[in-house]
C-alpha cells in the first residue's frame, strides 16, 4: 500500500432491541420502554424493535421465558440487530445465559445509564462517582469459568496454588474501589467546606430537583446566566453548579442544579452520586421542575419525591415549576399538592420566572425580621453586620444618627 493510501473508518451505530417485563395489567412497562428508548438514543444506539412479556416476575435464569428467548433470537436475525437492552438490572446468571443463548451483546438498564454517565461526567468528582458505580456493578457480576483460571506451569518455581483470575480481578476491583472512595471523601470534605462557608454568609440555598430532561439546566441558565450545558438528551448535567440569583430588593439566593432523577434508578447509583444529590438534602428550599408537556408527568413527580425521601431531603419548602409551557397548545391548570407553590413557567419565553422569584422571596422572609431603626454613629459596626448577614434596604445619614430599614435573620436580632 502506498503512503498516500488510507483506510476510511467510521463508527458503526449499534442496532438494539428493547426487552421488558410487565408484571401487572398496567401500561407502565410501555412507558418505561419509551424512556429506555430515549436512554438508548442518548447512548448513541438505534432501536429497531421491542419485546414485552407479561410475567409475575422475571425468569431467574433468562429474565424472559424460554419461548420469548427463541422469539427474540428470530427478531435479532430479522432486524439485523447487534444487541439487546433489558429494562431491569440483570443478575450475573441472567446476563451470562442471555449472552450464551442469543450470541449478541446484552446490556441492562443500569449498565446503559452508567455508559451515559461516563460520557457526561466532566468534573473530577463526577468521573470518580461514575467509575465507582461501574466497579461496584462489575464486582457483583464476576463469574469464574474454567477457561479463565490461571494455568499452572510445570517448571521449577511455578508449582503451588497460584491465584485464580477471578480472585485477582476481585482483589484489583476491591483495591480500586478503596482508592476511589478515599478520593471521593476528599472531594466531599471540600464540598462540606463550601457548604459551611455558605452558612456563614447567611445566604439561603435553593436546589433545582426534578426528573431528567425536565429543564433544570435551562432554568438555571436563564435565571443566573450560568452557561450550563443544556440539550434534549437525558442526563445532560451530572455535575452540580451553584450560582447567585438576585431577587427583588437586592436579596440574593444561591441556586444549585442537581443530577436528574429517573425511574428504576438502582440503589447503588443513588449511593455513588449521594454527594452530588445531597445538594438537595442541605438546601433550604427545593425547586421541583416538572416537564408539563410530558404525558407521564405524574409518574415522574412520584419518582422525584420517592428519591428525595430516600435521600432524607423531604420536609422542606417546595416550589413546583410546571416548565415547558411554550410546548402546550393552551395553558392548563397544573397543581402539585405536596408543594407550597405551583407555578406555570417556560425557560424558553421567561413566563412565570418573576412569580418564582417572588415565591422564593416570600419563603426567605419567613426567617427574617423587618426593622426600622435609628443608630448612633458609634453603632456603625452593627450596620455593617446587617449589610453582611441581612438585607439592607435603606440607609440614611441624619444629624442625630443613621436611619436604617432592613430585613435581618431572626438569630441576628439580639445583636443589632
Amino acid at each position: 500500500m502506498s503512503k498516500n493510501e488510507f483506510y476510511e473508518t467510521r463508527e458503526v451505530q449499534e442496532q438494539v432491541i428493547l426487552v421488558g417485563i410487565q408484571e401487572s395489567d398496567s401500561e407502565l412497562e410501555e412507558e418505561s420502554l419509551d424512556e429506555l428508548e430515549e436512554l438508548a438514543k442518548t447512548a448513541g444506539a438505534k432501536v429497531v424493535g421491542r419485546i414485552v412479556q407479561k410475567r409475575e416476575a422475571a425468569h431467574p435464569v433468562t429474565y424472559i421465558g424460554k419461548g420469548k428467548v427463541l422469539e427474540l433470537k428470530e427478531l435479532l436475525w430479522e432486524m439485523e440487530a447487534t444487541g439487546i437492552i433489558c429494562d431491569d438490572e440483570l443478575t450475573s446468571v441472567q446476563l451470562n445465559h442471555l449472552e450464551e443463548e442469543l450470541q449478541c451483546k446484552v446490556v441492562d438498564r443500569t449498565l446503559l445509564i452508567l455508559d451515559i454517565f461516563a460520557a457526561r461526567a466532566i468534573s473530577r468528582e463526577g468521573k470518580i462517582q461514575v467509575e465507582l458505580a461501574q466497579l461496584k456493578y462489575r464486582a457483583g457480576r464476576l463469574i469464574g469459568l474454567r477457561n479463565s483460571l490461571s494455568r499452572l506451569g510445570g517448571g521449577i518455581g511455578t508449582r503451588g496454588p497460584g491465584e485464580k483470575k477471578l480472585e485477582m480481578d476481585r482483589r484489583l476491583i476491591r483495591e480500586r474501589i478503596g482508592k476511589l472512595k478515599r478520593e471521593l471523601k476528599e472531594v466531599e470534605n471540600h464540598r462540606e467546606l463550601l457548604r459551611t462557608s455558605r452558612k456563614r454568609s447567611n445566604l439561603k440555598v435553593a436546589a433545582l430537583v426534578g426528573y431528567t430532561s425536565a429543564g433544570k439546566s435551562s432554568l438555571e441558565n436563564v435565571l443566573t446566566k450560568a452557561d450550563v450545558l443544556e440539550d434534549a438528551m437525558l442526563f445532560s448535567t451530572l455535575d452540580t453548579t451553584t450560582r447567585v440569583l438576585q431577587l427583588a430588593d437586592s436579596q440574593d439566593i444561591l441556586l444549585s442544579d442537581t443530577v436528574g432523577f429517573i425511574r428504576k434508578l438502582p440503589h447503588h447509583l443513588i449511593e455513588a452520586f449521594k454527594s452530588t444529590l445531597e445538594e438537595a438534602k442541605y438546601a433550604d428550599i427545593l425547586i421541583h421542575v416538572v416537564d408539563a408537556s410530558n404525558p407521564h408527568q405524574d409518574t415522574q413527580m412520584h419518582v422525584v419525591y420517592e428519591t428525595l425521601r430516600q435521600l432524607g431531603a423531604d420536609g422542606k419548602p417546595i416550589i413546583t415549576l410546571f416548565n415547558k409551557q411554550d410546548k402546550l397548545g393552551e395553558k392548563g391548570n397544573f397543581r402539585d399538592f405536596r408543594a407550597e407553590y405551583s407555578i406555570s413557567v417556560s425557560a424558553k419565553t421567561g413566563m412565570g420566572l418573576e412569580e418564582l422569584k417572588q415565591a422564593l422571596l416570600e419563603v426567605i422572609r419567613r426567617d427574617q425580621i423587618y426593622i426600622e431603626r435609628l443608630y448612633s454613629f458609634s453603632e456603625a459596626g452593627k450596620i455593617q453586620l446587617i449589610r453582611v448577614e441581612g438585607q439592607l434596604l435603606e440607609e440614611e445619614y441624619l444629624p442625630e444618627g443613621i436611619s436604617v430599614k432592613a430585613y435581618i435573620p431572626k438569630e441576628l436580632y439580639g445583636r443589632v
